[in-house]
């Protein structure tokens, strides 16, 4: 949420929630519709996100407001960014949201994170073979040996797509921060959302 606030400069809840519909969060998140609108108030509270009350509701409801990132927002999203980048035990829902603003970062920045996240896989992956030999297969340790198999394959397709990403990204691949106009992954106002619910759109709700 923090990211797409900060590539619209400015955006209220329901163009926030478009851009989530929009990138399929709602399938590898927990950023549920019911949960997008009292985040946001929440990182307002936290100062992560200014809000400003532009309009009243025509449908009589409480005010439209549109979300700001402070710079204190930056800084935490700049954080979650790198960090989730980098993390060996990554559940999609982080991993996706951070390949998702990877381009926010300047590209040696991006690739040295990607690196540094194979290493720690690799890390991970032999302190599981202490303990669980591949070669020898799951049966040795019962039918509890298929965690660890499942664990140093996980690690070794992870350590594959991550190097595979490396070597496109090192080859040119993308826009990234500082090297021209970026990629627009956002919808603009008024955009149709092609992955949208079917839900109709109510003025003020985006205050709720």
């Amino acid at each position: 949420m923090l990211g797409a606030v900060r590539q619209h400069g400015r955006a209220h809840g329901y163009q926030v929630r478009n851009d989530l519909e929009y990138w399929g969060a709602h399938e590898w998140s927990n950023a549920k519709p019911g949960s997008i609108y009292h985040a946001l108030k929440q990182m307002a509270k936290q100062g992560l996100l200014l809000a400003h009350e532009i309009a009243p509701s025509t449908a009589g409801g409480p005010p439209r407001v549109e979300y700001e990132i402070t710079a204190r927002g930056t800084e935490e999203y700049l954080t979650l960014l790198r960090a989730y980048l980098t993390a060996y035990d990554q559940r999609p829902d982080v991993l996706t949201a951070a390949l998702g603003f990877m381009v926010d970062l300047p590209r040696e920045e991006a690739l040295a994170l990607l690196e540094e996240r194979v290493r720690k896989i690799e890390q991970w992956r032999s302190s599981v073979t202490e303990y669980y030999t591949p070669e020898d297969g799951p049966g040795q340790l019962g039918h509890i040996g298929e965690v660890m198999n499942f664990w140093v394959h996980s690690a070794d397709s992870g350590a594959e797509w991550t190097r595979g990403l490396i070597e496109r990204v090192r080859g040119g691949a993308y826009t990234f921060a500082g090297e021209g106009d970026p990629f627009v992954g956002v919808l603009a106002e008024g955009q149709e959302n092609p992955f949208a619910s079917g839900r109709p759109h109510a003025e003020g709700q985006d205050a709720r």
